[in-house]
């Protein structure tokens, strides 16, 4: 992810880039180690999810600035539950989906990790994008697999530090799409497909 100053003319806020809400400009909530993913990150990410995101349930899981989970909203998902777990970002998350009048949006104010040990319901799509310092990608993914919380073919996005890449993959899951941006490596996950090589 990059620095808020790379998102938008405006310091302290973000852009969605495509959708119903193009355009609209979202303030980054004033939280440490808060990191919005860059706009051109975000425009990949959505180009390789296009076939698939309209009407999807999605996920995501570290919400944070809300760029993921409300430009999926944008582009057509039926659903998008928010986890976050610090109060003051929730906050301005619920006051997003205010202003958006985004209905699909639902917000949870939850540990992602203590959120996932309950029964899962399946989604169609998942951001992951944990807080780096706290390693958390693995733990997560374990979880989510284990739980129930994944549709037949569902897709993972997944952020982690370049240096230190991406855990080992569950058998049935392919690593589809890889890239990198800067000091961050950024990944699609297919679940339910036989092994292959990414397509970078």
């Amino acid at each position: 992810m990059s620095r808020s100053s790379a998102l938008s003319k405006a310091p302290g806020h973000l852009r969605l880039i495509g959708g119903c809400y193009r355009g609209r400009r979202l303030r980054i909530p004033p939280q440490e180690g808060l990191r919005p993913t860059a706009d051109r990150v975000r425009e990949t990410l959505f180009n390789w999810l296009a076939p698939v995101i309209d009407g999807a349930r999605c996920l995501d899981l570290f919400a944070g600035s809300g760029a993921l989970g409300f430009e999926a909203a944008s582009r057509g998902a039926r659903e998008v539950v928010m986890i976050e777990r610090a109060a003051p970002v929730i906050r301005v998350l619920r006051a997003h989906r205010q202003a958006l009048e985004a209905t699909a949006v639902r917000l949870v104010q939850a540990d992602a990790l203590r959120w996932l040990a309950a029964p899962g319901q399946p989604f169609d799509i998942v951001f992951l994008d944990p807080p780096f310092a706290a390693d958390l990608l693995a733990p997560c993914l374990d979880r989510i697999a284990a739980g129930g919380w994944l549709a037949p073919r569902a897709r993972l996005y997944v952020e982690a530090p370049r240096a230190r890449g991406f855990p080992e993959l569950r058998p049935g899951w392919r690593l589809a799409r890889d890239r990198h941006a800067g000091q961050v490596r950024y990944g699609l996950i297919e679940t339910g497909a036989p092994a292959a090589p990414p397509d970078a």
